[in-house]
Parts: C-alpha cells; sequence; structure tokens
C-alpha cells in the first residue's frame, strides 16, 4: 500500500507571511537556492534573470520554503559566471537593473519569503576599477596595496612568488605586463586569473565591504552567503606550502591561504553591522574546513549564524558513515549554539540524484549518469531524512523535481573555467547548472521564449513542474507535502539532537519527540517496528502485525501522537 499522502494545499500568502516573521526562523529554516541564469528567462535571450525569479516566487512559496538564496547577479564579465565581481553595487545587465532587485525583494517579503545574496569578498573581477588603477598605475601604486601583488621569484622576477595553485588548476599567480610594456610583477588570484585576490590587511577593502553591506540591508535583503567564507586572511608572508597537488590537501588540512584564525575578527565587525538592521538578517558562511568542529568557529554567537555542511553533503549514502557525520555535526554546532545546516546538491556539485546513481567514492563532481532510478530512489529517501534532522535545510534549485545532471554536455558548450584549465576542478559544474524544465514542451520546456544557455536534455519536459505537478507519487510533491509536514511538526525543524533508536544494518532511526524517522540505506527491504501512524515516506511500505517491510533506499517518518 503506498503511504505517501497527497500534498495539502498551499499556505494562504497571510499564513505565509506570519510564518517568515517568526523569530529565529534561521535556525529551522528551508532555504532554496536559485541560480539566476538557469531559473527562469523573463526577455527571451537564454539567460534567466531577476524578473524571471520574481515571476517564479508563488511557486516557492507554494513549495513551502522559508527563503531564497540567490547566486550572484552584479555587474561582472561572467568569467566564472558572476563570482568574479566588478560592481558589488550593480545589477548585470543579462539580469536587469536595481530596481529589479528592488521589485523582487518586495514581491518575496509579500510572499512571506525572505531573500538572502551572495557576497564575493575574497575576490573580485580583473574589471574592478580598483584592479583595472593598479594596472594603469603601475608598481607603486597604492591601489596595488588593495589586492596582492608582489615581485617574481628568479633572475629576472620569472618565476611565481610562491607555490601556491588555483583552486581552478595551474599556479595561483598571473604575471602583469606593466604600462610601459615591460614584463613586471604578479598578483596573486586561488581562483582564475580573471578573479584577483582582495588584500583583507589593507583597511581600504574592509572599509568597502562594510558599505556593500549596509548597501544591499538597505535595500531589504535578509541576509548574506559568504563566498570563500573561509578565505580572505591569508598566513604572513605568503609562505610555501611545499606541495604540488595541494587540491588533495584541500578539506584535509588548514592551508596558508584558507581558514586562517584572522578572518573570525573581520565576521565579529561584520556581525555589529547586520545586527543594526531589525528583522533577524543573517549570515551563511561557505566555509570548506578540515573538520566540522573548525566549521564551528565560523558560527559563534558573534559572528556569523549558519555554515554550509560540506562534510555531510560530501558522504556516501551508507548508513554508519550518515550516523558519524550527523553525531559530529550536532556535537560541533551545539557549544557554539548555533544550528546545523544540511544539504545535499548546489551549483557546484554534482546533483545527489546522480551521485547516488553511481558507486561510492567518486567525489563530488562524477561524469557518468549511473543508476537514474536508483540515484532517483536514493535521492528521495535522502531527502527525507535531511528534512528531518535538526536544523536548517538547504535546497537547490530543480532538486524538487528529481533533477539528474547532464553529465553528457558537448565540450564546446561547457562553460566552466575550470574545464578550460589543467590540474584543478575537475570541471564539469555546468551539468548541475542546466535551466530547469517548468513544462512539458517548447523550445526551453518553459525556461523562456529564446531556448537556453546550455542545452537541456531531450527528456526535460518530463521532469517538469508541469508533468509533476498534482502527481501524487512525483518527487516535487512529495517535497510538498514534507516541507508542510515539517512546517506542521512541532517536533521538526529546530533542536540539537536525536535519539537513535536501534536498527538492523544498514538502517538508520532516529526519535524526536512524537517522530520517528527511518531510513534504509541497504540494497534490501528490511522489516523494523511500526512507530505509530505513517506521515510520509518516500516509497511504498506495507505493514502487517505491528511490523513495517521497508523497501530499499526509502526513508519513512512517523508519529506517535
Amino acid at each position: 500500500m503506498s503511504q505517501q499522502p497527497a500534498a495539502p494545499a498551499p499556505a494562504p500568502t497571510s499564513a505565509v507571511a506570519t510564518v517568515a516573521q517568526r523569530r529565529d526562523w534561521w535556525r529551522d529554516a528551508v532555504i532554496y537556492q536559485v541560480y539566476p541564469r538557469s531559473f527562469a528567462d523573463s526577455d527571451g535571450d537564454g539567460m534567466g534573470d531577476l524578473e524571471g525569479v520574481r515571476s517564479r516566487l508563488p511557486y516557492l512559496r507554494d513549495l513551502g520554503v522559508d527563503a531564497v538564496w540567490l547566486s550572484p547577479f552584479y555587474a561582472s564579465p561572467q568569467a566564472d559566471a558572476g563570482y568574479d565581481v566588478a560592481d558589488y553595487r550593480a545589477v548585470d545587465p543579462m539580469f536587469g537593473n536595481l530596481l529589479d532587485a528592488d521589485a523582487l525583494i518586495r514581491d518575496a517579503r509579500e510572499l512571506g519569503l525572505r531573500i538572502i545574496v551572495d557576497l564575493v569578498p575574497n575576490h573580485s573581477s580583473d574589471q574592478h576599477e580598483w584592479f583595472k588603477r593598479a594596472l594603469a598605475d603601475g608598481p607603486g601604486s597604492p591601489l596595488r596595496d588593495r589586492y596582492h601583488f608582489r615581485p617574481g621569484k628568479g633572475a629576472s622576477g620569472e618565476l611565481p612568488p610562491n607555490d601556491w595553485e588555483s583552486i581552478f588548476g595551474g599556479p595561483a599567480w598571473t604575471r602583469v605586463t606593466e604600462p610601459d610594456g615591460s614584463a613586471g610583477e604578479w598578483y596573486l588570484h586561488l581562483f582564475a586569473p580573471q578573479q584577483p585576490d582582495f588584500n583583507w590587511e589593507h583597511p581600504a577593502v574592509g572599509d568597502e565591504f562594510r558599505s556593500i553591506l549596509r548597501f544591499w540591508l538597505d535595500m531589504g535583503v535578509d541576509g548574506f552567503r559568504i563566498d570563500v567564507a573561509h578565505g580572505l586572511v591569508k598566513a604572513a608572508g605568503l609562505p610555501d606550502l611545499g606541495s604540488h597537488e595541494q587540491l588533495k590537501l584541500l578539506g584535509n588540512d588548514v592551508m596558508p591561504f584558507f581558514d586562517q584564525d584572522g578572518v573570525h575578527e573581520i565576521y565579529r565587525q561584520w556581525r555589529l553591522i547586520l545586527d543594526e538592521y531589525s528583522g533577524e538578517r543573517i549570515f551563511v558562511a561557505e566555509a570548506w574546513t578540515p573538520t566540522v568542529e573548525r566549521t564551528a568557529n565560523y558560527v559563534r554567537p558573534d559572528e556569523l549564524h549558519q555554515a554550509f555542511n560540506f562534510q555531510y553533503l560530501s558522504t556516501a549514502w551508507d548508513a554508519k558513515e550518515l550516523r558519524e557525520v550527523v553525531d559530529r555535526t550536532l556535537d560541533a554546532m551545539r557549544p557554539v549554539g548555533a544550528p546545523a545546516t544540511w544539504v545535499l546538491s548546489n551549483h557546484d556539485v554534482t546533483r545527489h540524484a546522480t551521485r547516488f546513481a553511481n558507486p561510492p567514492g567518486l567525489g563530488t563532481q562524477i561524469r557518468t549518469a549511473g543508476d537514474r532510478a536508483l540515484g532517483l530512489r536514493r535521492a528521495r529517501a535522502a531527502t527525507l531524512l535531511m528534512l528531518a534532522l535538526p536544523g536548517s535545510a538547504y535546497v537547490y534549485q530543480g532538486e524538487e523535481l528529481g533533477l539528474p545532471d547532464v553529465v553528457d554536455l558537448p565540450d564546446e558548450v561547457r562553460q566552466d573555467p575550470a574545464y578550460f584549465r589543467g590540474a584543478g576542478q575537475d570541471g564539469f559544474r555546468d551539468g548541475c547548472r542546466v535551466p530547469i524544465p517548468w513544462t512539458r514542451e517548447g523550445s526551453s520546456y518553459g525556461f523562456g521564449a529564446g531556448g537556453s544557455w546550455l542545452p537541456q536534455p531531450p527528456h526535460w519536459g518530463e521532469l517538469s513542474v508541469e508533468a509533476q505537478d498534482g502527481v501524487p507519487d512525483s518527487t516535487l510533491e512529495l517535497y510538498r507535502t514534507a516541507l508542510a509536514v515539517r512546517r506542521a511538526q512541532p517536533d521538526l525543524g529546530a533542536g540539537d539532537s536525536v535519539e537513535w533508536l536501534k536498527a538492523p544494518e544498514g538502517v538508520l532511526a532516529f526519535r524526536r519527540g512524537e517522530f520517528v524517522c527511518v531510513t534504509n540505506t541497504s540494497g534490501e527491504s528490511v522489516r523494523t517496528p511500526v512507530h505509530g501512524r505513517v506521515l510520509l515516506a518516500s516509497g511504498e511500505v506495507a505493514e502487517a502485525d505491528g511490523e513495517a517491510k521497508l523497501p530499499a533506499d526509502t526513508t519513512v517518518w512517523w508519529t506517535t501522537a
């Protein structure tokens, strides 16, 4: 028998707005990531935009999320999809203008949704006015002190100043041609050459970003997701690392360019600004650290509010490993009083419906489609598990449709800068950025009237919102129901602990008050006790004689109330 109830009717606007005003909303919030260029295109140019996002806000309200996080829409040459910012106070024309941003923020508020925007403080675009002037003024320019310019090593300065490597591959340094035409100094860029790193030791950098914070807070945004929050501060003297496979060390060691203790004073200053504003605005850290304990440093009471849980995202579909990372996360966050966060997909990793379709151990960027049915079944179960854990959860656009990664994009359409640089990230992030489908048919399945900037697969229409809307067993309706149940159940959401229950090998089972979640990660059906009334299940669950038969890769929610 099916144990999945029909989705409830969307809450009226007034009810959603009331929820959005609740205190400490961010402790159990479900935050939906919008990648603007791939969400909705309002003007038919093949590129998503702010007006497109605005037009789809009612969909997000009805989905049941609390807030919307927008990836960068600032003025940018788009060398790295907007993470190379030329002007932090302007909207790139491909996305619209400041009036469009204002209208989006206002509409979201009326619908009871909060808006979180990306902030990119580690680096700017090489087209930022500061950097252009620094190049034009030549060596000794005070503006060069706002970045990391250094003379090279070697007899004529022909070697980089140190051995640091770019996350996107190759050296983390580029040599400039000086105004007189000579080969000159080098500048640091931990990502693409078009993304020079700021020197956060210079007071002008801090002053500028405090001003940027106020600009967007005055516009009415509810918070900031801080890109490369573990960057910013570099070790004194920029020492050599002494390794030439540095990417393998990321996430395992504290690097001289990442997770330096000095970043925390920056965030303490930022927090003072944020706390001046009413409405419980928040900071969210993208902080890749060696341990979840190091991540907890970013969310101490006087710093940031949340930090992404990348340890959870990168955990295999395995009950033992999942339990360990859940326990470590909760144990690390409890002493600092911050909520745990849970995330399965984002714009930088292969969608979890595809990761779980492949054998474990392949990393977070995968080039093979794997077993699509298996991946979707596990993805649905993983979603219910994630939403049952205490804290805040993040949903990446399209995962509520069960979208897989597009792993067969032709080389000539790829735009990920890491794809074009050797020995860096795999460079296959384009696969999770393909514009999402809204309708069964059309030139871009409802994304826009003029096609899409990345080609969509021919089967995309069958995964669209239109194809899944109102279909009881669809992944879209599973998400809608799960989010409605989560909001209605007092034992779900905020909190800092779970009570683990005895369960068969390969099965996770825990209680939170009158709520029980059981997840079967094994490849076979298992029998478990019935823990009350079924609230929701990701697959078919049969009950008889006080036992439940739980299929492979399935999660079920019970209530004892």
